[in-house]
């Protein structure tokens, strides 16, 4: 029985990234980051110099600080090394259609993306309940551990899209990562700035997942999800766009 172009398209994507050891290690990588770190700081720091609270979602997603710059990474390399070895005009040709080989690599980042969500939040939930302990009554848990799962999709969807629009590996890689590591870390913290960066994608998404309200934080936690997957939805447009583009000049 053969299958219609758009699932020989996602077929396509899918052999391509479980042959090439650099798509499946970043969110490995990620994995065990965000995992790994999580077990360390809680099993170091979990019963010290806790104070009645204190929000319980910051010793759950401590490892996502780190782990979400492989999962950026993840999205990066769905698309960018295909960029930078110019297999892109290769893949293009054999799907002339770039609505739909672009639809492809999203379906396949959706859904890594949210695989690795549930296998990181899950295990992070898991480390701090095994090391310290973890009221599963707590509110407001339930939406932390949801926002947890999404925010790994559309993190590899922001990231697949802007480097679809940047058209290089190399910019991409160089721009992103450091970018979601540390620079709207530091722009959170600019007394003035905080206002704006308090709605870029991460730090929305990353609010999404706390459970109690953070003072200068002026919207609540599930629209910190809503402008999260609106910046997704418009990293995806602006990629798809850039595709079409391709098409005219590049293919």
């Amino acid at each position: 029985m053969s299958l219609g172009p758009a699932a020989n398209a996602l077929r396509a994507e899918r052999i391509k990234f479980t042959t090439l050891p650099s798509q499946w290690a970043a969110p490995l990588t990620a994995l065990a980051l965000t995992v790994g770190i999580t077990v360390a700081v809680n099993i170091a720091y979990g019963t010290k110099d806790h104070t009645p609270g204190e929000d319980p979602a910051g010793g759950i997603y401590y490892g996502l600080l780190f782990g979400h710059v492989a999962v950026a990474c993840t999205g990066i390399l769905l698309i960018g090394q295909e960029f930078n070895t110019r297999m892109i005009n290769t893949s293009l040709t054999a799907v002339p259609r770039r609505g739909r080989s672009y639809g492809a690599k999203l379906l396949l980042g959706a859904g890594l993306g949210l695989l690795l969500g549930l296998l990181s939040t899950a295990g992070s939930f898991l480390a701090v309940a095994t090391t310290v302990g973890l009221d599963t009554s707590t509110p407001g848990l339930g939406r932390s551990f949801l926002a947890g799962v999404l925010y790994h999709p559309l993190m590899v969807l922001i990231c697949l899209g802007l480097t679809a629009m940047l058209g290089n590996f190399s910019a991409a890689l160089g721009l992103l990562t450091p970018m979601v590591f540390l620079g709207t870390t530091w722009l959170a913290v600019i007394p003035g700035v905080r206002k704006v960066g308090q709605f870029l994608p991460d730090r929305a998404g990353l609010y999404a997942t706390r459970t109690q309200a953070e003072p200068g934080i002026h919207y609540g936690h599930w629209t910190g999800l809503l402008i999260m997957a609106l910046w997704t939805a418009a990293a995806m447009y602006g990629g798809w766009r850039a595709m079409q583009r391709y098409q005219a000049s590049g293919a």
